[in-house]
């Protein structure tokens, strides 16, 4: 067991990305399951898409050398084409075909002019000047041709991917299997829910946090829920845990000599670090391995556990998960109150962005900002990021906010 100095939050992430490896192992899904999972195979165009030139109007097919620089032509009608219902003939100088959006385009055609600027007279129709060779025609392969590379591994599918798959004819694709984490949390002051609390005991909440951050990240859950402060049963727990799971997250206990069982259990089974993180709030984390199982401790107010899941945990996650794209979002906006703030220490502020009627983005303080006050997180949608030179904010200033939007 080494005891780590103060790290950047930079220095942490960079260590623990360092040590994380992508789980193996893949399933073969159907296209409707997919959303959310991280694909595990490089994906590319069998077809040409759209498979055929096709319109992108309501209106007539023609020869665009048949378009008039001046005055206005007569063509004859010589049939219509529908989208699954193509017109089977050749189209020739001096004539037209009537088609319809997404229409083949019949051969020797190459221009679409829309039905409103032509006019129809029985089997003749009447265009004027001011239109172009090749225009409201989709062409073969314009969005997709054959062999071109469409999606690749460590992508987390998204609506469109999905669609994207559906227009090539995949009915499935491979993802990686679920990652599966298990969780739990230390300490003799707790209790579960429905429990009646004695003087000095308080509610599980972390639990409930964790199991939500963790269901929207798609994983597979192990809710092993509240370990007394017991030698045996700290051991069993983490013995248990490392056995069954990928990764295992604990909160509570994550300072040495907090939990001195929880630090002496994890130097005798694992590879663990207890580290001072240069944020706030959050200071404390634990990481390592036990086995090949990764662990991480978190603190045990409740704020702290969150900050450092969304900053420390979550992006090892998704490196777990084989995905590829972990880099948060994050916008600098104008700060509509006071932020108080010592130098020394990066801060991750509750905050609340807000959109005006103008469509400009601000942020103001979501509240209380203690490590213990978990409505103000509650009320917030973002962290305001106050580097560790700050000295506080003055209203009107701008900030840099991590959405919660993008920490999915």
């Amino acid at each position: 067991m080494t005891h780590s100095p103060l790290l950047s939050l930079d220095d942490a992430l960079t260590r623990i990305k360092t040590a994380v490896q992508p789980i193996v192992g893949r399933e073969q899904i159907v296209l409707n399951m997919a959303l959310g999972r991280t694909l595990a195979e490089d994906i590319q165009s069998p077809i040409d898409v759209p498979a055929y030139t096709n319109s992108a109007m309501d209106g007539y097919t023609v020869v665009g050398s048949d378009l008039p620089a001046e005055s206005k032509i007569t063509l004859k009608v010589i049939g219509t084409s529908s989208a699954g219902h193509p017109f089977d003939g050749e189209v020739q100088p001096g004539q037209t075909v009537r088609i319809m959006t997404g229409a083949m385009l019949p051969r020797g055609a190459d221009t679409v002019v829309m039905q409103e600027q032509v006019e129809r007279d029985g089997d003749n129709a009447r265009i004027g000047p001011g239109h172009k060779p090749g225009q409201h025609v989709r062409y073969a392969g314009e969005d997709l041709s054959i062999g071109q590379p469409v999606l690749k591994t460590g992508r987390k599918l998204v609506p469109a991917d999905l669609g994207s798959l559906a227009s090539l004819g995949f009915g499935e694709t491979s993802v990686k299997r679920r990652l599966r984490v298990a969780f739990f949390s230390t300490g003799d002051e707790l209790r579960s829910i429905g429990q009646p609390l004695a003087e000095g005991e308080i509610y599980d909440s972390n639990r409930y946090t964790l199991h939500a951050m963790l269901t929207r990240l798609g994983v597979d859950l192990i809710d092993m829920g509240i370990v007394p402060d017991q030698r045996g049963a700290i051991e069993q727990a983490f013995l248990d845990a490392a056995t069954i799971a990928d990764t295992v997250i604990t909160s509570g206990g994550a300072s040495v000599g907090e939990a001195d069982y929880v630090s002496e259990t994890l130097a005798k089974l694992g590879q663990v670090d207890f580290w001072k993180i240069a944020i706030k709030p959050g200071k404390p984390l634990a990481f390592g391995t036990i086995n090949d199982t990764l662990f991480f401790g978190l603190p045990g107010n409740p704020v702290s556990a969150m900050v450092t899941f969304y900053l420390l945990v979550q992006p090892a996650l998704l490196l777990q998960m084989g995905q590829d794209d972990i880099t948060p979002l994050r916008l600098q906006v104008p700060c509509t109150t006071n932020l108080k703030k010592r130098p020394g220490r990066t801060e991750f502020q509750r905050g609340t962005l807000l959109r005006s009627k103008d469509g400009t983005l601000s942020v103001a303080s979501s509240g209380a900002q203690g490590s213990h006050v978990l409505s103000s997180m509650s009320r917030a949608n973002c962290f305001i990021v106050l580097p560790a030179e700050s000295a506080g904010i003055r209203a009107g200033e701008q900030v840099e906010v991590q959405p919660f939007a993008g920490l999915i």
